[in-house]
């Protein structure tokens, strides 16, 4: 994974890279172990629309500065803006919708930390890469705070209703192992080895067709509406995808796949 261009700065916000097809966006606030602000929150919907409609993107990472991945919102900002903060925490349930909806696919890279809302982006990347020694926690229950209902539907989607459960209830905090074992994370890497299993995936990632990526994702997330999977037929119809995958296999060559989200 190439690392971001900008530099981590005394201001926490969003760093963004984009490299060779992988638009990198680095959760960047170290001073609280990349706590997220009301204002990052607020940001990254409309990053991430930008990086939806940039043709040079076909693959999003999201990842944290200085050895930690996210540990969670900006305590400070919760209690500055009042009991409960509906403003901060309707922030994260767009911002994690909008990470769940982006249309090509995501990943999450994380070290370190990865809690409360950390695990919620986590969780709404499409993948979970983990260095050993990672640690992931959803932790509402420790502030008293009623954990929204779409982001506890994707987690028992995602580990199932009992670890999901073991989670909310108890905010305690579990390993790599633990989360690899419940399917929190999708692989674990050796801290040294994160960055460059990251890269070849995503390289995988870009070079294969964007409407098979794109389709399979919608066809994969809750509530499909039945009339997008007609959209799906004709998309596919009107595509050259097929043709030119099975030429590409039959002459030995890598596809030169040219359906793009932003045709869809």
């Amino acid at each position: 994974m190439p690392e971001p261009g900008p530099k981590p700065g005394p201001q926490p916000g969003l760093l963004l890279d984009i490299a060779d097809g992988t638009a990198t966006v680095t959760i960047s606030n170290p001073a609280k172990r990349n706590a997220m602000t009301t204002q990052m929150w607020e940001a990254l919907p409309g990053l991430l629309d930008g990086l939806a409609s940039d043709p040079a993107v076909r693959v999003l990472v999201l990842t944290g500065a200085d050895g930690t991945f996210c540990a969670g919102a900006d305590i400070s900002g919760l209690r500055e803006a009042g009991s409960g903060s509906a403003r901060t925490q309707d922030a994260a349930v767009r911002a994690e919708e909008a990470l769940a909806a982006f249309p090509k696919p995501t990943i999450a890279a994380v070290r370190g930390f990865c809690v409360g809302g950390g695990c919620q982006l986590a969780a709404a990347c499409d993948l979970r890469f983990a260095a050993e020694g990672a640690r992931f926690g959803v932790t509402p229950a420790r502030l008293g705070i009623v954990y929204a209902a779409s982001s506890t539907r994707r987690l028992v989607g995602l580990v199932g209703p009992a670890t999901a459960k073991y989670l909310l209830f108890s905010a305690e905090l579990i390993d790599h192992e633990r989360a690899l074992r419940t399917g929190l994370v999708d692989e674990v890497l050796p801290d040294g080895q994160l960055d460059k299993r990251v890269a070849e995936f995503t390289a995988v990632l870009a070079s294969r067709s964007q409407l098979t990526q794109a389709a399979a994702k919608e066809f994969a997330a809750p509530g499909l509406d039945p009339s997008r999977i007609e959209h799906w037929e004709r998309q596919a119809r009107a595509s050259e995808d097929t043709a030119e995958g099975v030429a590409a296999f039959l002459e030995g060559r890598p596809a030169r796949f040219a359906w793009s989200p932003t045709a869809g």
